[in-house]
């Protein structure tokens, strides 16, 4: 199984950025997809996640400024995060959770945004 994340970088406070998740080796159709992101010394937290069959649930902390989505034909899943803040400075990671409660994870791509 390889989630293969990509999209952070440096940004300033505002701006925006589109993370992608490439997925293979898993059924994605009928996986749930997720964005979590963690900073140094802190838990990792749920940002956003996407059912199978679209259903979406984001953390009150991104409602209304991140949008979760995903293309099951073509493996991926999808973070549009707009108006930034430096808060939202991460590393976020691709996740997916089976009906077996098996969850796989990538590496986190890191997002910067400055103010």
């Amino acid at each position: 199984v390889q989630l293969q994340a990509s999209g952070g970088g440096l940004v300033q406070a505002g701006g925006s950025l589109r993370l992608s998740c490439a997925a293979s080796g898993i059924i994605f159709s009928i996986n749930e997809m997720g964005w979590y992101r963690q900073t140094p010394g802190k838990q990792r937290e749920l940002v956003a996640t996407i059912t199978s069959g679209g259903s979406t649930n984001y953390a009150d902390s991104v409602k209304g400024r991140f949008t979760i989505s995903r293309i099951n034909a073509e493996n991926m899943v999808f973070l549009q995060m707009n108006r930034l803040k430096p808060e939202d400075t991460a590393d976020y990671y691709c996740n997916s959770h089976n009906a077996a409660g098996i969850n796989y994870w990538g590496k986190g791509t890191l997002v910067t945004v400055s103010s």
